[in-house]
């Protein structure tokens, strides 16, 4: 499992809510928005859809700042 944790970057209000918009749509109807865990900037994708995740989020490069990790699992806290 991979586990990509990521935030948009904006240097406006009004350009991060249009930025926030494209991107939430865009996620939306990719592959990877079926994830078994998914928040607002964290993402729990299969190790199969790594290509299509980096995929993804290259596409908003300048625009975001993307880390990965590769897991074996992740377990809720509270």
């Amino acid at each position: 499992m991979i586990l990509y944790m990521f935030d948009l970057i904006c240097k406006n209000y009004n350009s991060y809510n249009t930025l926030k918009r494209r991107f939430y749509y865009q996620l939306k109807k990719s592959g990877i928005s079926n994830s078994p865990f998914k928040t607002k900037s964290v993402i729990l994708t299969q190790d199969n859809l790594e290509k299509e995740a980096d995929a993804f989020f290259l596409k908003w490069e300048g625009s975001i700042v993307v880390y990965k990790t590769k897991t074996s699992g992740v377990e809720q806290f509270l």
